[in-house]
């Protein structure tokens, strides 16, 4: 059926869940409330931190804000894998999303105080902490609820589902600003939808209980018994280098990722500094939401493109041909600084690279048996954190404060051509089709 409409494959398969009502479901609603609150609760932040008349931002500053919000967590990582693979994902997932909520609650506090020092930066590295380890053990889950053949559809609903809810998810917030801004200050503003955020990762706590406690992982069988600690980590670590497409496609997702993260702080100087007029950083504000939700639209069309771009070309392929696609509208983007350019970068590179992510967490779910899945996807993220941090830095490095740059978006441009050509090259990237299962 999907080789015969492929482009229809993700709404059927949507229809059959509905009608089925079975345990992926269960699943897109845990990740997408938790999702929709991560996009109110970083619009707060953006607000906070970024969009304020009284904190001028700076791409140096925005760039380190990544990493220490970012980098912690890939230290760790590894470790908090370990937990996927030797506890119940559904407790681990539901603890992290009510300690979260916890979290926030502090950071409201802080944030109606106006703290910008250390002690709200660590609150927030715990929010984003937590958050990595609930998206890793879903991922990880994921595979336990659909057949194997259906697992790029099922991504195209859970990821880019989740990616879009974020993109809503902001908008909601930005719009609450706007009408609660009428009356009170920002900072009581921005602690107020942080503390509708809490209530939100709170939500997703609650349908967490509905999993069954090994419906996602681990199964019984599959909880080690011998080795522990540091030699479980090696153990994953160990699996994964067998498997040469799947690491191949996790790095080529973190080089696709960190380009978008050096593109949205491109984004952010030219539309608070350079679009609009700084003294004015609502408009700023409301020009950088309205980007988010075009790249949003080819997120959401990228996703629909991806099974059927697999069934066409296969695999390994489309996701060569997923990073090579936006690279002309990067080059064009580079020679032509202006607000349409910026939108229609956005829009090809959000839709191509989820394309490209849902291809690859389908990759590397196929390949890696259950037993190792967490610690599998807890590297995926520490990887793809480390060159989002990257992105950030280059952006900080080659960026003017009001943001026009030719050289920032050819350099990416050149990242992903390296990539396509020999990260990704047929002769390396398709050789290995093994599988631990």
């Amino acid at each position: 059926m999907s080789k015969n409409n492929p482009t229809l494959e993700i709404t059927l398969l949507a229809m059959k869940l509905m009608a089925k009502f079975g345990s992926l479901p269960k699943l897109l609603q845990v990740r997408w409330t938790g999702q929709l609150t991560d996009g109110m609760f970083q619009s707060a932040l953006a607000s906070f931190i970024l969009f304020s008349p009284e904190r001028q931002p700076d791409a140096v500053k925005a760039a380190l804000a990544f990493a220490v919000v970012l980098l912690p967590y890939s230290i760790v990582g590894p470790y908090v894998g370990i937990f996927l693979d030797r506890f119940s994902r559904k407790r681990v997932v539901q603890l992290a999303n009510l300690f979260r909520a916890f979290d926030l609650l502090v950071i409201a506090y802080l944030i109606y105080k106006g703290s910008t020092g250390i002690v709200l930066t660590l609150f927030v590295l715990i929010s984003f902490g937590a958050n990595r380890l609930i998206l890793a053990g879903l991922s990880a889950g994921l595979p336990l609820l659909v057949n194997k053949k259906e697992l790029v559809s099922a991504n195209a609903l859970a990821v880019t589902g989740g990616t879009i809810a974020v993109v809503i998810g902001g908008g909601l917030g930005i719009a609450l600003k706007s009408i609660l801004d009428v009356s009170n200050t920002g900072d009581f503003v921005d602690g107020v939808l942080i503390l509708i955020s809490a209530g939100g990762y709170l939500l997703a706590a609650l349908f967490a209980m509905r999993f069954s406690k090994a419906e996602i992982g681990p199964q019984p069988h599959e909880v080690p018994q011998e080795i522990r600690g540091f030699g479980e980590v090696l153990q994953g670590f160990n699996i994964l280098k067998k498997h040469g497409d799947a690491l191949r496609g996790i790095f080529g997702t973190g080089v696709q990722r960190g380009g978008i993260t050096a593109l949205t702080l491109m984004a952010l100087l030219l539309e608070r500094n350079t679009f609009n007029d700084p003294s004015d950083p609502d408009a700023g504000l409301r020009g950088f939401a309205y980007a988010l939700a075009i790249a949003g639209i080819g997120i959401g069309l990228g996703a629909l493109a991806g099974p059927y771009g697999v069934a066409k070309f296969g695999r390994h392929k489309w996701m060569r041909i997923s990073m090579i696609a936006p690279i002309g509208f990067l080059i064009v983007f580079g020679l032509f600084p202006n607000e349409f350019m910026m939108i229609a970068t956005a829009f090809f590179v959000g839709g191509f690279g989820q394309s490209f992510k849902i291809t690859s967490d389908a990759l590397v779910q196929s390949k890696i048996a259950d037993e190792f899945r967490g610690r599998i996807f807890a590297f995926y993220d520490v990887a793809v954190n480390g060159a989002i941090v990257s992105g950030a830095m280059i952006a900080a490095l080659t960026l003017p404060p009001g943001g026009a740059s030719l050289v920032l978006p050819w350099l990416i441009a050149i990242s992903y051509t390296i990539t396509a050509l020999v990260l990704l090259r047929k002769s390396k990237f398709s050789t290995d089709s093994g599988s631990t299962k």
